[in-house]
């Protein structure tokens, strides 16, 4: 069977009018008026186990979305018990009827399920209904109809046959289970981390981050009705330390599967190290941590442009994505008219709840991101090498909100232009427009991770050496346009160094490592004898 080649899901505008602008604010009413409750699923059953954590509104934090019932050890032994018993028929199964549950499911979320989904988004993630109709609905449908595609292309590269013989390549699922651990920020990589290993047969234990589990769990119930079969997946929310403690002791752990902080992900490297002469196979590790992403900008850049990829780039979602820009380089005869221009976009940014479709930024997601980036914005105020220019108000009242904050720091070495802070504030560093070369080796060495960066220049000598000098500065790079917005297909996302293992979601390099390759040759003719002609005498 040959699997559709994908295109990229179109991105609604939800313009007043428009019918997807009325279905998302009837699903923003229906699910903001009722309560559920969201079980740990193993091996197909919904288990309510009486312990219970409270989803909120990020914007409203008195308003309870669920009730997630917390996992248990004994449901962390049957978790991992239903994923090796599922293995056994899903990794048996031909590529096209895999295929066919996850091109079901992206139908399914591109129609149906598409406002209830990106409702509960911005319900229980506070983005606004752009931020989430590019997350919950449109990069997750693209992944699961990207990934197949790549599992095809995979399995159609074969070896060479010599002439009497047929050799293949099996492309066999992992023999143990996979570890998918989810992050709060994007619904897409909920849905893409536990389903990518599932594409290429591999069975798995989902943890979803616990402030996204709403959103989650609705991905997890599409996935149901697209056909998925029970085990397949198992879904696991609870305290996070027992889950994986118990997971990684485990000698069928077949792999991770992670997205979150660069200290978490180290430390499940760390433990996987201690088990690792208990394992029935060396687990792969698969993890896009955290960024410290920049911006930098030559004297002939773009002002309008620049203005514009740094407000977007820096202050969409609060900042609140590993690819967020929140360090600028640029030239202090750039710096006015680009102050100037900043500063006039962030007056129009209005912060709230995302219901309210003018609303350009939500709030932060929880009270520990709140206090984190409060004690950040208020060291930046005691600093007399720090200028705020705009914003640091930080209110928690009602929802954790955080203003757009950008300062302007005199040391490009200040915490807040190396340190990942996790929210909307952005520090701008102003060089001599003489000293762009040392710039580009300054931004290079600023922090420890590598993920996103973008360049700003009209000139092509400048965007040649911000290339070369910046190559391993970001896994992913852009000439002219913000840091953010990686698109499945177009722009497969990873980045190196303390930002992670650079698989590329979105891409076959990330579908490849859920497999491990058999090779068969058969020979038609075999030998008969012994023999070979050199022995024979002259």
């Amino acid at each position: 069977m040959k699997i559709p080649v994908p295109v990229n899901e179109p991105v609604l505008g939800y313009a007043p009018g428009a019918p997807e602008r009325a279905a998302l604010k009837q699903a923003l009413h229906d699910l903001s008026g009722r309560q559920i409750e969201i079980p740990v699923v193993v091996g197909g059953q919904e288990i309510r186990t009486g312990r219970t954590v409270d989803v909120v509104m990020p914007h409203c934090h008195r308003q309870v979305l669920a009730k997630v019932h917390q996992a248990g050890p004994e449901h962390i032994s049957a978790a991992i018990a239903a994923a090796r018993d599922a293995w056994r028929d899903w990794s048996a199964r031909s590529l096209a009827d895999r295929a066919a549950v996850f091109l079901k499911a992206a139908d399914l979320l591109a129609t149906r399920w598409r406002p209830m989904v990106n409702a509960a988004t911005m319900l229980g993630q506070s983005k606004t209904a752009h931020q989430a109709e590019i997350d919950a609905a449109c990069e997750l449908i693209d992944f699961w109809r990207f990934n197949v595609h790549y599992a095809d292309r995979i399995h159609a590269e074969q070896p060479l046959s010599a002439t009497g013989t047929w050799n293949s390549m099996d492309y066999r699922p992992l023999e143990g289970f996979v570890y998918a651990i989810t992050p709060f920020n994007f619904t897409a990589i909920g849905g893409n981390l536990p389903t990518a290993p599932a594409i290429m047969g591999c069975t798995s234990v989902w943890k979803p981050a616990a402030t996204a589990a709403y959103s989650n769990y609705l991905v997890f119930k599409v996935l149901e009705e697209a056909g998925l079969p029970a085990g397949v997946i198992n879904f696991l929310p609870g305290p996070a330390a027992d889950i994986s403690a118990r997971v990684l002791r485990d000698r069928h752990l077949g792999g991770i599967h992670f997205t979150g902080s660069t200290e978490v992900f180290q430390s499940l490297w760390r433990q996987v190290g201690d088990n690792l002469t208990g394992y029935a196979d060396y687990p792969r590790l698969v993890g896009e941590t955290g960024g410290k992403d920049f911006i930098v900008a030559h004297a002939s850049a773009d002002v309008e442009a620049l203005a514009t990829a740094i407000v977007r780039g820096a202050f969409e979602y609060q900042g609140q994505k590993c690819s967020a820009a929140t360090r600028a380089n640029v030239p202090d005869t750039l710096c006015p008219a680009l102050r100037e221009r900043m500063l006039a976009m962030l007056g129009d940014v209005r912060v709230g709840d995302p219901a309210d479709f003018r609303t350009f930024m939500g709030a932060v997601i929880d009270r520990k991101s709140f206090d984190k980036i409060a004690q950040y914005i208020t060291a930046a105020r005691q600093d007399a090498k720090v200028n705020v220019l705009f914003g640091g108000a930080c209110d928690a009242s009602e929802g954790y909100f955080v203003q757009p904050t950008l300062l302007q720091v005199e040391d490009p070495g200040y915490r807040t232009m190396c340190e990942e802070i996790f929210g909307p504030v952005l520090s701008l560093y102003v060089y001599p427009e003489r000293d762009w070369a040392d710039t580009l080796a300054l931004v290079d060495r600023t922090s420890p991770y590598a993920l996103t960066g973008a360049v700003f220049a009209q000139d092509r000598t400048a965007v040649a050496q911000a290339h070369g000098a910046l190559r391993y500065a970001a896994g992913n790079f852009y000439v002219n346009d913000k840091p953010t917005g990686a698109v499945v297909g177009q722009q497969p996302f990873g980045g190196a160094r303390a930002s992670g293992t650079n698989d590329k979601a979105g891409s076959l390099l990330n579908l490849i490592r859920w497999t491990s390759a058999r090779v068969v040759k058969e020979n038609f003719v075999p030998p008969r004898e012994h023999g070979y002609p050199f022995m024979a005498e002259a």
